[in-house]
């Protein structure tokens, strides 16, 4: 089994200098000192975070929501309040998919999703063992949030691979989506 992550080509790179205030720049070296990397790094961590998910945020309408609100609204749904939720996203998802890569497609989706939750600070995973997909998602918010994410996973595979079935396993923190996608499958790659 290989996981499938953002490609890492190595990529045409070209020095700017910007001025920062002081402040900014000792701000930026003391975190790349807390997660072990060069501020340099950290510099194109944020940049690119941004240009993936954050310069959207604002046009989409996502605002950060505390993970203990979620956590707190999770344990009061029922399967009734999942569904609708799922109705109600489902437009929202194609349109910030439409917005954010230029088209709607499975490949599109999925990677919006991960960049959802790479921005998000939730834990996923691609993983390929011959035709089979594994996406793992670990969420931390419950039981309810699990049922409501295989859920969405589930419907998001339906809508593309109508004659294609899901399996899934679920524990509170972690749901694991498992679809015949094919060995040559990328999200990347459209």
């Amino acid at each position: 089994m290989k996981s499938q992550q953002h490609p890492t080509k190595k990529e045409k790179t070209r020095s700017v200098t910007y001025r920062l205030p002081v402040k900014l720049v000792e701000e930026i070296e003391a975190e790349a000192m807390n997660h072990n990397i060069s501020h340099n790094v950290m510099t194109r961590q944020i940049l690119e975070k941004y240009i993936r998910w954050d310069r959207f945020t604002e046009k989409i309408g996502i605002i950060p929501v505390p993970k203990k609100i979620l956590d707190i609204l999770g344990v009061e749904m029922s399967s009734n309040d999942i569904n609708e939720i799922i109705n109600m996203i489902k437009p929202v998802i194609k349109d910030t998919v439409l917005f954010i890569k230029g088209g709607y497609d499975l490949k599109r989706c999925i990677e919006t999703l991960e960049d959802y939750m790479r921005a998000s600070g939730m834990k996923s995973d691609h993983r390929i063992e011959g035709a089979s997909h594994h996406f793992v998602i670990q969420h931390e918010l419950g039981s309810n949030w699990s049922r409501f994410t295989e859920q969405l996973l589930g419907e998001i595979f339906h809508e593309f691979l109508p004659d294609t079935r899901m399996k899934s396993q679920t524990t509170e923190s972690t749901v694991v989506a498992t679809i015949e996608l094919g060995e040559d499958f990328m999200e990347h790659d459209y």
